[in-house]
């Protein structure tokens, strides 16, 4: 009898330290949506100004669901600076172009080497993507284009 108890006793041992050994789950991590929109004021968006006379219930919804940034400013007036400096975190005159956009078709204006907080956050576990107008330049793949044309090419790569 006294050995069913020692061995109940370790049991019941083990399950207390081993309860004490819990990892604590690693949080997921948060799903960060950057919008960089052309023409849209801050006034625009219901979740900022409610009596905007623009109804913008799914931004209202993102900003009710989540994190919302609202004191920011562009780098500059045109969409090519602003999303080369919130991208590179460089000042866009450090660049290149000291002037205007870049268009659709022009070679990358963003160098190789250079960080971005597109390889930061995949530093980090998270798949990064670029949905809409870029503006900064491009070498992407196209399919039944050739410089020069006057087609406009249509994308190949996943993005």
């Amino acid at each position: 009898m006294i050995h069913k108890l020692t061995n109940i006793a370790a049991l019941l041992g083990c399950v207390w330290i081993l309860s004490g050994c819990r990892t604590t789950p690693k949080p997921e991590a948060a799903n960060i949506i950057f919008i960089l929109a052309d023409d849209l004021g801050y006034g625009d968006v219901q979740a900022l100004t409610p009596s905007s006379r623009i109804t913008t219930p799914n931004l209202d919804k993102l900003a009710a669901q989540g994190l919302m940034f609202s004191n920011a400013h562009a780098a500059a007036a045109v969409c090519t600076p602003s999303r080369y400096s919130f991208l590179t975190g460089r000042y866009s005159w450090r660049s290149d172009r000291k002037k205007g956009v870049t268009w659709a078709w022009e070679g990358p204006m963003i160098p190789r080497d250079c960080f971005t907080v597109g390889q930061m956050l995949k530093n980090q576990g998270y798949d990064t993507a670029c949905i809409g107008k870029w503006h900064l330049g491009m070498d992407w793949p196209t399919l039944g284009w050739t410089a020069g044309d006057g087609r406009e090419p249509r994308h190949q790569c996943g993005l």
